[in-house]
């Protein structure tokens, strides 16, 4: 069946907060620890849910952890994102193309929003999942069942996009085929583990695999 409804993950697909979310955690491991970790070593949690990661790396209590985390991460964010080329074209094109839209994220609610608004692009979207609307998380299909729901979608019509093993996993676990962006921080031994069933080498290619369908 034909894809008609596309889902964007946001960090690292749409945009590139990388550098935001490795500076947000070099600062939380030196108020914390006083050390900072190896750049590969961040990376490799990219996509996992915040609260995961503050539980398996720091003896304190998460919470605590956490708010030293979004403290440095609100404070910087809008100096320290971009969005990653020909990303925003391709996101109006697929609107007026009549492509139902979502966004699904592990981030909180206040910063995506943020994101999406300092490059226009809040109003393509008819859906947008974020950590603070689910109680699972990336892999688990919750996140995906939930934007499903809201967009009257099914899941063999459903295209989703990210650069996260989270992002493939939580694809599969729902139902619904996967695209992984070349840009991903994951090498591409890490992602073709995974099997995804398309990838995106630049922006542009997934209008091309949508009119492929």
């Amino acid at each position: 069946m034909k894809i008609d409804t596309v889902l964007f993950d946001l960090d690292g697909t749409v945009l590139d907060t990388n550098n935001l979310i490795v500076q947000s955690f070099q600062h939380t491991y030196r108020t914390i620890s006083g050390i900072e970790k190896d750049r590969d070593y961040i990376v490799k949690s990219f996509g996992e849910p915040l609260v995961a990661t503050m539980e398996r790396e720091f003896d304190i209590p998460s919470e605590e952890a956490i708010k030293i985390y979004r403290e440095f991460h609100y404070d910087s964010f809008e100096n320290l994102i971009d969005i990653f080329p020909g990303m925003d074209q391709v996101v109006g094109n697929l609107f007026h193309e009549g492509y139902k839209l979502g966004v699904v994220t592990s981030r909180l609610r206040n910063t995506t929003v943020l994101g999406l608004k300092k490059y226009n692009l809040l109003d393509y979207f008819q859906c947008i999942i974020t950590a603070d609307d689910t109680n699972k998380h990336k892999p688990d299909p919750e996140p995906i069942h939930m934007a499903l729901e809201k967009l009257l979608s099914k899941p063999e019509q459903t295209l989703m996009v990210g650069d996260s093993l989270f992002d493939i996993k939580c694809a599969h676990n729902a139902g619904v085929k996967s695209a992984i962006v070349t840009w991903s921080e994951l090498s591409q031994e890490e992602y073709m583990m995974e099997s995804p069933d398309y990838i995106i080498e630049k922006a542009e290619d997934i209008i091309k695999i949508l009119k492929e369908e």
